[in-house]
């Protein structure tokens, strides 16, 4: 039970830093401000990291390498963590930090997709509200090409989670089985 409990606070603490190191890469990209609370947020839990990482990172079309390295970084300490108290093969720690990374990049867009369509029934005029809106729009703008609007229902949210879901599952079935 204390290795389950182990893993689980490791989970959290990774999952919130290495998320923040993945929503500064994604707000960056789509070129949103951080000068509202939720940017302020992500600078105060990533820039620890980060900066140093950018003096030997160069970004690469717009793609900031050193938040992406950090949640990679971060992920790879916590499966370390992890072989160091249960002690698995050290060679699969690199290759379980890469999966780590991918699922939460997965679970990330699965909460972001989630709270807009919440914050889209709601129709409040507020900072979160735009914010959320810039990061998910660039997502569903394949899915509201071909998907039309159902009695003034936009389904693409609900597309995207199925896409989101099905990959992850793809990406569990292909752990489990050992790539």
């Amino acid at each position: 039970m204390g290795t389950q409990i182990l893993s689980f606070l490791l989970d959290v603490v990774a999952g919130l830093l290495g998320g923040a190191c993945l929503l500064r890469l994604y707000m960056q990209r789509q070129k949103v401000p951080f000068g509202n609370p939720i940017g302020r947020f992500v600078f105060a839990l990533t820039d620890w990291i980060v900066l140093p990482l950018r003096r030997v990172l160069p970004p690469v079309a717009r793609w900031d390498t050193a938040s992406l390295v950090a949640a990679y970084l971060i992920e790879l300490v916590q499966y370390l963590i992890l072989w160091a108290v249960i002690g698995f093969a050290l060679e699969s720690v690199f290759l379980l930090a890469l999966v780590g990374l991918v699922r939460l990049i997965l679970s990330a867009l699965t909460a972001l997709v989630l709270v807009y369509a919440i914050l889209s029934w709601v129709q409040s005029d507020s900072l979160m509200t735009d914010l959320i809106d810039r990061l998910v729009a660039p997502l569903l703008r394949p899915f509201r090409r071909v998907i039309p609007l159902v009695g003034g229902i936009d389904l693409s949210p609900l597309a995207l989670l199925v896409l989101l879901q099905v990959l992850s599952m793809v990406l569990t079935a292909l752990v489990g089985r050992g790539f």
